[in-house]
């Protein structure tokens, strides 16, 4: 390799080199500002989780208002496993569920659709 070529490549190394360093400064600075600014984002959120919580805190101490009562019903004293009113208990009818049946077929190969080794139809 020639002087020139080798002092090209040398020169453009130093230039990386210094273009390199001057990137990490600025965001090593860049870094630095955004911590104080971070900080103080921070600090704001707290505050304002903390309030949110004492919030919380005091409206669960808050005792709910009293549901009102609920009403006597027929449906209601049949809901709650009494009998109906007529007296007569219901009949209950079971109905056994249709038979499942699943039918699988297992190929044996001799259900004559396969070719003759031969080469010829099978049943010739």
């Amino acid at each position: 390799m020639s002087r020139l070529n080798v002092t090209i490549v040398a020169a453009l190394l130093a230039g990386a080199a210094v273009l390199g360093a001057i990137a990490v400064t600025q965001t090593v600075s860049l870094g630095a500002a955004s911590t104080h600014s971070s900080d103080a984002k921070l600090l704001a959120r707290a505050k304002q989780l903390d309030r949110f919580e004492a919030s919380l805190r005091k409206a669960l101490a808050k005792a709910p208002p009293a549901l009102p009562a609920i009403p006597k019903t027929a449906a209601a004293t049949q809901h709650a496993g009494q009998a109906p009113a007529t007296g007569a208990q219901p009949r209950v009818i079971y109905r056994r569920p249709p038979a499942i049946v699943v039918v699988r077929h297992l190929h044996h190969g001799d259900d004559g659709s396969h070719e003759a080794e031969d080469g010829g139809e099978a049943g010739d």
